[in-house]
């Protein structure tokens, strides 16, 4: 079976986002899927967000879901986090936190990326 890595880095409002969000749920249904979320793609886990005032669909919800869907490999770059001001518990995904030494080796690892 492939691996793919899906890496989100837009932020929740863009369309790029959402589209992310259902590649990674289709993409599980065919091969491993794992997921790094790295700049602004970390505001897509932030708890809370609600998306309808802006015209948006709140896929956010949706990401607690993974694990059903076989993403158990979710990751998170632990400097970004702290940069963006955020904590573990603001997120709505439980997520192993990586260095930038992780980070790269994640990337070396998989024979397929998705960037989104």
């Amino acid at each position: 079976m492939s691996q793919i890595l899906f890496v989100m880095s837009r932020s929740p409002r863009s369309i790029n986002a959402q589209e992310g969000f259902d590649a990674l749920l289709m993409g599980s249904a065919f091969a491993t899927c794992s997921v790094v979320f790295l700049g602004a793609g970390l505001f897509q886990l932030v708890n809370g967000q609600d998306a309808e005032p802006l015209g948006g669909k709140n896929f956010s919800h949706g990401f607690g879901a993974l694990k059903d869907y076989g993403v158990t490999e979710i990751y998170c770059n632990k400097r970004e986090l702290v940069r963006a001001d955020l904590a573990i518990e603001d997120l709505s995904v439980s997520l192993e936190l990586l260095d930038d030494g992780e980070i790269n080796a994640l990337f070396h690892n998989h024979p397929m990326i998705l960037p989104f």
